[in-house]
């Protein structure tokens, strides 16, 4: 693995601002750093996590207030595609993307979620989000997410599934979830709706990483 990854990877898990990144996604997950701590274990304490999940919320509203990261109209309601466990999803007026208005409801804390993004981008680049912004919407804040469009013309296997995560260090734990020891980075939900085959590659489009230092 080249040492900038090791490095971004390695700043995630110790809860370090990421530095040489000026985009709305590391600049918004850096805010969150100064105040709070980066979870390393997914044994918590629910209640209090909850908690740190309400004041992040109260945070991110005062952060996007002041910095304009508030993004209305953004999508085309025609254009709705898909609505899922934790994103509503919306086909891209470019034709080349995807619009995702996702709540973090998979996650204890935002600050998880974000570094759960950035991990995403780092290992899967070919399907990169952008943080657009963030919306509010029936009382509830969203992470609004733009991702490139991938046409599926193959049908995913989830045991190439298995070995190609093998191979970069993911073991598999149970049912679609993976371990990987070097990076205590727990990798979740990776079923056959999550990631796409186009021209024999795997496109990973949807993942939850979980940072547990075992």
């Amino acid at each position: 693995m080249p040492n900038e990854i090791k490095h971004i990877l390695k700043n995630i898990i110790d809860g370090i601002v990421i530095t040489g990144q000026a985009d709305t996604l590391a600049t918004t997950r850096n805010f969150l750093c100064a105040s709070f701590t980066t979870s390393t274990t997914v044994k918590r304490n629910y209640e209090e996590q909850s908690s740190i999940k309400k004041e992040q919320t109260q945070k991110l509203i005062s952060f996007c207030t002041l910095h304009h990261l508030f993004v209305d109209d953004i999508v085309d309601e025609s254009l709705y595609l898909a609505e899922g466990g934790e994103a509503t999803v919306y086909f891209g007026t470019d034709n080349k993307s995807v619009i995702k208005f996702n709540d973090g409801v998979y996650y204890f804390t935002w600050l998880d979620f974000l570094n759960s993004i950035i991990i995403h981008n780092t290992l899967f680049p070919e399907t990169n989000y952008t943080l657009l912004g963030f919306s509010i919407k029936n009382d509830n804040l969203f992470a609004v997410l733009k991702q490139p469009f991938v046409i599926s013309n193959q049908k995913t296997e989830l045991d190439e599934v298995k070995s190609f995560l093998a191979f970069n260090g993911f073991k598999n734990t149970r049912g679609n979830d993976y371990y990987h020891q070097e990076w205590g980075l727990i990798l979740e939900d990776m079923h056959d709706e999550n990631i796409i085959v186009n021209s024999n590659a795997l496109f990973f489009i949807d993942t939850v990483f979980f940072i547990d230092l075992k």
